[in-house]
Order: C-alpha cells, then sequence, then structure tokens
C-alpha cells in the first residue's frame, strides 16, 4: 500500500505535521488523541479515492507542537489549530471526515466554522457526553463487557512489549466489532498508529462536561451522519439526536456494523460517501 506523504506546517500557532493522499476536493481527517504516521489510517484511506486527504496529528500527537497550557488540548482550541492549518495550506475550504471522538472535533468545527468546510462526515460520534446515562455504551458500568475494556485499557497505558500492545490492542477492538473473528479481515493493512496518553487524559476530562446539542442548529452544511447499529462506544441514540437536530443532514444506520462500519460494511461505506460527496461536489458547481 502507497504511503502517505508527510508535511510539516508552519502556522501561527505552532508547527503540525500532517500526512497527504489522494486525489481531489480537499478533505480534513483527525482524531482527538491519535497519532498518525505515514502508514495512515483506515478510516482516512477511505476517502483517498475521491479527495486529496489532509491526515492531521493535533497538537502534543506525533510530531506536532506541544501544548504550553492544557487548555491548547480543548476541543474548541483544537478546532482554532485546524482553522490555522487549513489556512496555511491557502485552501479557502474543506470537507471534515471524523470517526469517533474525530467525529466530536467535527461537530464543534462546524458549529463554529461552518464557513470553512463544504461538508461535514461524523461517523459513530456524539454531541454531547454519552457515558453517563447509557447503558449500550461500554464504557458504562453497567454495560456487560465494561470491566474488560478497563482492563484491557489499563494494560495498554502500562510499559509492555510490542508483542503483548498487539494483542491487547485486537482484543480491546474486538470488544468493538459486530463480529470479532472478522479482525484479521478488517486490519489486514500495514497501518500502525499510537495514541497521545496526553491528549487522551484532557479528553476524558472534558467529555464530563461536553454538550453542544443546543448549538447543532448553527450547522448550516450539508452533513452525513453514519452509526453501526450496534455501537458500543458512541451508541446509536447520539446519532439520531444529531440528526434530529442538524437541518441539512442525512443519517445512514449500518445494520450490521458495531464501531467500525467503514471496515465492518467497507462496500457500503464507501457507497454512501460516494453518493452524498458528489451530490455536494455538484452542487457546488452550479
Amino acid at each position: 500500500m502507497k504511503k502517505w506523504l508527510r508535511k510539516e506546517v508552519t502556522t501561527d500557532r505552532g508547527i503540525f505535521e500532517i500526512f497527504i493522499k489522494g486525489e481531489g476536493e480537499p478533505l480534513c481527517v483527525t482524531h482527538y488523541y491519535s497519532s498518525y504516521n505515514n502508514t495512515g489510517d483506515y478510516f482516512a484511506e477511505s476517502f483517498t479515492k475521491t479527495n486529496t486527504v489532509y491526515l492531521v496529528n493535533l497538537r502534543e500527537a506525533g510530531n506536532s507542537v506541544i501544548a504550553n497550557q492544557p487548555y491548547q488540548l480543548s476541543m474548541l482550541e483544537s478546532i482554532l489549530d485546524l482553522e490555522a492549518i487549513r489556512n496555511s495550506l491557502k485552501l479557502d475550504r474543506w470537507g471534515f471526515a471524523g470517526h469517533s471522538t474525530g467525529g466530536i472535533l467535527g461537530v464543534v468545527y462546524g458549529i463554529y466554522f461552518s464557513r470553512s468546510l463544504y461538508y461535514l462526515v461524523l461517523v459513530g460520534a456524539a454531541a454531547r457526553e454519552y457515558v453517563t446515562f447509557s447503558e449500550d455504551c461500554i464504557y458504562n458500568p453497567k454495560h456487560p463487557n465494561f470491566q474488560e475494556m478497563q482492563y484491557l485499557t489499563n494494560e495498554l497505558m502500562q510499559s509492555k512489549s510490542i508483542f503483548e500492545i498487539k494483542g491487547l490492542k485486537k482484543r480491546r477492538t474486538q470488544l468493538s466489532l459486530l463480529d470479532p473473528q472478522k479482525y484479521e479481515t478488517y486490519f489486514s493493512l500495514d497501518i500502525q498508529k499510537e495514541i497521545s496518553a496526553t491528549r487522551l487524559a484532557f479528553y476524558n476530562r472534558e467529555m464530563h462536561v461536553f454538550d453542544v446539542t443546543k448549538k447543532l442548529k448553527l450547522i448550516d452544511i450539508p452533513c452525513l451522519i453514519i452509526c453501526g447499529k450496534y455501537d458500543v462506544q458512541c451508541p446509536l441514540l447520539y446519532s439520531i439526536e444529531m440528526h434530529d437536530l442538524i437541518l441539512d443532514s442525512n443519517l445512514v444506520v449500518f445494520e450490521e456494523s458495531n464501531h467500525y462500519p467503514f471496515l465492518e460494511e467497507e462496500k457500503k461505506f464507501k457507497n454512501e460517501y460516494y453518493e452524498f460527496f458528489y451530490a455536494q461536489f455538484c452542487r457546488s458547481r452550479k
């Protein structure tokens, strides 16, 4: 598989590491606490046939600028960093696609900077804290797999051998697949990414007070919302809620997916995105 092109982008908010692949209209992809390299990302790879994809390491991820103050890791500050990157790339607008916490960032991006975006793609995301009141969420203590998820997450945060880390990641990811036995099929490419422990720790604190549902009406660009019917991380309820509150939105429920519809139902995912993308592409040129 072709590697992603690494680039350092100098902005007035610091230097950020990004990776570029594909051809076509510009599309930004990122995640709250993932740390990318030139092997790319499974989610981002889904869009490289139609878009020039900019895969962004946010502050404190990869070789991007560090945070001098904790607030610089917040959602809004992260969006301001993305805006600085877009301006430095001299892009008037770009699309944004995010999975899980990347989708959560996309919600905030759309609320405050719709003018900078062509459209949003939000996959397995939410517009408010999704753990406390949802027993369908694997991070809720009443979920049947809560203890196992906590154990695997804690083990991953400790120093382990590469072999042990690989096994723990596999077991942890399998908890979010409708068919865990298909793990090797879904994750067969040479894609390696890490977690920014600093960003993850901040995220776990910020999420306790996160709720932008009353501001969703401010998103005035087309929005494709996708969620697996059996998503145990950001349950379907939260995607339905976003669809109800974002005026120009389309919700597609993947009936045979958990948290990774772009892998679990890859063909359907790409078809849904292509249909959405080309509709926006044609509309923007009328």
